[in-house]
């Protein structure tokens, strides 16, 4: 089900209540992203996804509550959305895809592969922490906000509001949507040492150095997985880690690629 890489087959995949937004481009191996929290696709991946679809066969969702996803009076957690994500797959009838979730999609990446490490052949996670502590501390104080390098600007905020009322099927909901998922990472309370040493799938753990992450804090994690490996993009902040084609596209096509023929 898929078409040219500039008009991507769409489609709705009834999943766990939802019916959840998902488009199609390009030929060759799956490769499924997963945006990062008040996102789109095209918000999130639209600077990268026409060159990774020329190599892959890329699959863009939108999670519950996001962009055309409608959200639902089920729980927003992020052991939810995981498996939202294993039922878009056997939806699509894929047995296995590569993954590349940034920062709340990192998070549900993760959560996938840890529950159903069949289903991933490689994993992309991007701008992502593992415990609470592993933001710096600017990024819990909204008094910071307005001096900080890190942060999302005010021009992203209101692309976030606006691509939001422009496609969601309750335009009116952005405010609750936006507040039901700031809670829902909020009260993330990470994984254990040994739930992240019980990774079996091959991990890149990979972050801007200007990133909401401590770059020790994504140290750890690299330490901790057993097949990971750890990319700090020079000059890049945390919304750079989808948006600079540049510094992401060699790192993660080099990942990707790792193991096949020739």
């Amino acid at each position: 089900m898929t078409t040219d890489i500039g008009v991507p087959a769409t489609g709705y995949a009834p999943v766990h209540g939802l019916r959840m937004y998902y488009e199609i481009y390009g030929e060759g191996r799956p490769l499924l992203l997963l945006h990062g929290g008040l996102l789109t696709v095209q918000l999130c991946f639209g600077a990268i996804l026409p060159a990774l679809a020329t190599r892959h066969r890329v699959i863009a969702v939108e999670l519950q509550g996001h962009g055309r996803t409608a959200d639902s009076e089920r729980e927003m957690s992020i052991a939810n959305l995981a498996e939202d994500v294993v039922g878009l797959l056997d939806h699509l009838g894929i047995e296995q895809t590569d993954l590349y979730g940034f920062s709340l999609g990192g998070l549900t990446a993760l959560q996938a592969a840890m529950r159903h490490p069949e289903r991933v052949r490689r994993l992309v996670a991007a701008s992502m922490h593992f415990r609470p502590d592993g933001f710096y501390q600017e990024i819990r104080d909204p008094e910071a906000y307005p001096t900080s390098e890190r942060m999302p600007t005010a021009t992203d905020f209101n692309s976030m509001r606006e691509e939001y009322q422009r496609v969601a099927p309750d335009p009116d909901h952005f405010e609750a949507f936006a507040a039901k998922t700031s809670n829902m990472v909020g009260a993330f309370t990470g994984w254990s040492d040994d739930e992240l040493r019980a990774v079996a799938v091959p991990t890149l753990v990979m972050l801007g150095d200007t990133d909401f992450v401590r770059i020790e804090h994504a140290a750890e994690m690299f330490s901790l997985i057993p097949h990971a490996q750890l990319a700090v993009l020079p000059g890049a902040t945390h919304m750079d880690l989808t948006r600079r084609a540049d510094l992401v596209l060699p790192v993660v096509e080099s990942f990707l690629g790792e193991g096949d023929p020739g």
